[in-house]
């Protein structure tokens, strides 16, 4: 099943007023199961094109579906549900809260989500907690743990709610090797098991893992040889 299709895509800025396009007409569909790749030099858009899909930033032109159901004109209120309940972000620099534990971050997202009580709250912390293997550290604060674990509790936290799809924007880019393979094994993992995962990197790396490796130059997404 196609999870996002985005139809004639188009995204431009005003830039003391010239104009700058980020995204020229781009057609493609993300699919569960699938692990995507995203490359492209500094300024060529991936990151607006990632957030685009997440519903933080808005095309100018053109639609996005999820699940085929077109999200231009649904109310803000709809939106934020769709992204609560469908998309999970992973990001280089973390933001993970430092005066709370890991255990604590991983279910700040499920605190807004009323599927979720005490009760299910805790258990799904404990089992995304074995998941990632850091039921050791699960009362440690964020600055009591490595990049790698810091990563992984990122990780955690976007599954917390059950997204259908992960948007990962430079996951190992604070990274050595050895994380960076630990972290690129467990998104594949999570595609293995029917999320759609979207990857945006510069680690050529990720070539081992993707399904598919796009690159996105001059407002173009082509399929990256």
């Amino acid at each position: 099943m196609n999870k996002i299709t985005i139809i004639n895509g188009y995204k431009e800025y005003i830039k003391l007023k010239e104009k700058i396009i980020i995204l020229d007409n781009i057609n493609i569909s993300f699919e569960s199961e699938m692990m995507y790749g995203i490359f492209g030099k500094s300024g060529s858009g991936k990151t607006t094109l990632l957030n685009i899909i997440g519903t933080i930033d808005n095309l100018t032109s053109g639609t996005i579906t999820f699940d085929n159901q077109e999200i231009n004109g649904m109310k803000k209120d709809t939106i934020a549900d769709l992204r609560m309940q469908k998309i999970g972000y992973i990001f280089q620099d973390f933001y993970l809260n430092e005066n709370l534990t890991l255990e604590e971050n991983i279910s700040q997202p499920m605190f807004i989500n009323p599927k979720f009580n005490k009760k299910s709250i805790q258990e799904r912390s404990n089992l995304l907690i074995d998941m990632v293997g850091l039921k050791e550290r699960k009362k440690h604060y964020p600055n009591e743990l490595s990049g790698g674990e810091r990563q992984r509790v990122c990780i955690a936290r976007a599954l917390a709610n059950d997204p259908d799809i992960i948007l990962a924007d430079e996951p190992t880019g604070n990274l050595d090797k050895k994380n960076e393979k630990i972290i690129f094994e467990m998104l594949r993992k999570l595609a293995n098991n029917g999320k759609c995962v979207i990857v945006v990197s510069h680690s050529n790396s990720i070539f081992e893992y993707t399904n598919k490796a796009l690159k996105l130059e001059e407002g173009k997404l082509i399929e990256y040889e």
